[in-house]
């Protein structure tokens, strides 16, 4: 299994958390559901951070069973509508960058 994280990196123009999470919420994980062969789709938005932490305000975790069925996804319909609704929420909310990280997961149960 793989995950690819999406790292909001930056801040949420001044008042606007609550309705760029509801944004998020409402626009983005409907389609983020959609992309092709993920397992689970996990979105978290950040409330506390150490201090000279970099600001995190929204990390997306979409897991795949492996990298070609993920691959396949990031080619989606979805995918690719996902990419012009973020346009428009990061230019309403969002200053900062969006990086991505793919990696391997490993679960353990505690």
């Amino acid at each position: 299994m793989i995950t690819r994280f999406a790292l909001f990196e930056g801040t949420i123009k001044d008042g606007q958390t609550e309705a760029f999470r509801a944004a998020v919420l409402d626009r983005l994980v409907p389609l983020w559901k959609q992309f092709t062969g993920n397992r689970d789709v996990r979105v978290m938005f950040s409330d506390d951070r150490d201090a000279g932490a970099p600001e995190f305000p929204l990390i997306l975790a979409v897991t795949y069973p492996d990298l070609a069925t993920m691959e396949g996804a990031l080619d989606s319909p979805a995918r690719h509508q996902s990419k012009e609704v973020t346009g428009q929420i990061v230019a309403e909310f969002f200053d900062g960058r969006i990086h991505h990280h793919v990696t391997q997961l490993n679960e353990f149960a505690a």
